[in-house]
């Protein structure tokens, strides 16, 4: 039985612990799926320039309220007036969530045609002419740029070279992570603000253009729930390892310490019942005889363990009082006097008065004041019968019984097994208890009870 316990606790340690490996590995790649995962939203018209903290990720642009116009003169007309304004457009893209912006771009169309000045911090990748012949060309700081350098087509204003986006155009912003700039990655709760210059027709705006935003989440592992678990369950399952492992080392040391006091119990109870029977030479080892019959007796009767050794003690006692009964009578090999007879008698209650002192063993004196009453109520001391005689006795008195039937006396040889077993079967109900003595046929019939001593 301890043995099935002690696997079954392995067993759910083992099966708990595949539990939250498992856990930990759903967890990491619930988190890579996660964090590979392609987020994107797109924005038009005025929501271009309107912040949502409802979103992950949130994206506005927003022009300064400083400007300064040119004259984009491209039919030399002698125009003098200032026709193109120059907008400078903070682009702010806002981290909403408790994870990380791993990585981020947007892409920008133009709906109208608008010419591009300066952009920062990260690098443009610009498409021209997309409703005709495409040009596609990267600018990796739009600040430094130099027309001679790209195929892109630009215009020359006032010394300025400007690139021409037509109605369509567009161009895909990708930040920079250089120690200067840093844009990514963006911790919780913060924002990185790129920003780019337009010209465009004066009185006019960009507001009907289109933004998309594209942006990676990063999450830490140690934010995953199911992995916060995991990990939870792995402490309470190691703590609960080292518990149990400090327990059962405990649980050994104090079995190992609860057998040698067992040892050293029954080697001093059978030292002092060994005293008892020794005054009785006919009689010796009958007290350690009669304990193991009962063993074999309770154990049939469903008891065990802790249980089977009390009984045995129990049994093994049963005649203590014995030690009160002078020798001339304890050995005398003819019939006891009437007086005599009452003297020996007197071992039942001298027995359960020595024993009155013995606490640790739960009612060791029942075994030693009843054990020669009888079923019917014809026994001493108290003439008790049946069920009122504790159950422990009446075992006693039937292997009692049989053991001084059983034994070679002065003035009589022991019984044969036929014998024997008549009179357990003729005492039923009268001597003997009925259920114990039919337990005692049986382990005599059965031979788990030998004839031989």
């Amino acid at each position: 039985m301890k043995n099935k316990t002690v696997n079954k606790i392995i067993l759910l340690f083992i099966v708990t612990f595949l539990i939250i490996i498992a856990c930990m590995g759903l967890s990491i790649i619930n988190n890579n799926i996660y964090n590979s995962e392609v987020h994107q939203k797109t924005l038009s018209g005025e929501k271009i320039f309107e912040e949502s903290a409802e979103d992950d990720v949130s994206v506005a642009a927003a022009a300064r309220s400083s400007t300064w116009g040119k004259v984009f003169d491209f039919n030399n007309e002698g125009l003098t007036d200032n026709n193109y304004q120059a907008y400078t457009y903070d682009i702010t893209v806002k981290n909403n969530t408790d994870d990380e912006v791993s990585n981020f771009s947007f892409k920008f169309t133009f709906n109208r045609n608008v010419y591009l000045s300066s952009a920062w911090n990260g690098s443009l990748e610009i498409h021209q002419n997309v409703k005709t012949n495409e040009i596609v060309d990267t600018v990796s700081d739009l600040r430094e740029f130099v027309p001679d350098d790209y195929m892109l087509k630009t215009v020359n204003v006032d010394g300025e070279s400007l690139i021409t986006m037509n109605a369509g155009d567009y161009f895909i912003y990708t930040p920079s992570s250089s120690m200067n700039a840093m844009e990514i990655p963006i911790k919780p709760s913060e924002a990185t603000t790129p920003g780019i210059i337009l010209y465009v027709p004066v009185g006019e705006d960009i507001e009907d253009s289109v933004m998309e935003l594209e942006y990676i989440l990063r999450r830490s592992l140690t934010n995953e729930l199911l992995f916060r678990v995991s990990l939870a369950g792995a402490v309470i399952w190691l703590a609960a390892l080292i518990i149990c492992a400090i327990t059962s080392a405990q649980i050994k040391k104090y079995k190992e310490r609860y057998e040698r006091d067992n040892v050293i119990i029954s080697e001093s109870i059978e030292t002092f019942t060994g005293f008892i029977d020794a005054k009785d030479p006919y009689t010796n080892g009958h007290s350690k005889r009669v304990a193991i019959y009962i063993r074999q007796i309770a154990k049939e009767f469903g008891y065990n363990n802790d249980e089977l050794n009390r009984i045995y003690y129990v049994a093994l006692l049963h005649d203590c009082g014995k030690i009160g009964i002078p020798d001339n009578i304890l050995r005398k090999p003819e019939g006891l006097s009437d007086e005599e007879y009452e003297i020996m008698k007197s071992h039942t209650i001298v027995g359960s008065e020595i024993l009155s002192h013995f606490k640790s063993l739960k009612n060791v004196g029942e075994g030693a004041r009843y054990h020669h009453e009888r079923y019917d109520g014809k026994g001493y001391p108290d003439g008790k019968a049946g069920e009122e005689i504790p159950f422990i006795a009446r075992m006693i008195c039937v292997a009692d019984a049989f053991d001084a039937m059983n034994t070679n006396r002065v003035y009589r040889k022991k019984l044969t097994k036929e014998d024997i077993i008549n009179e357990i079967e003729k005492e039923k109900g009268y001597h003997f208890d009925p259920k114990v003595a039919d337990v005692m046929l049986k382990l005599l019939k059965n031979g788990k009870i030998s004839m031989d001593r």
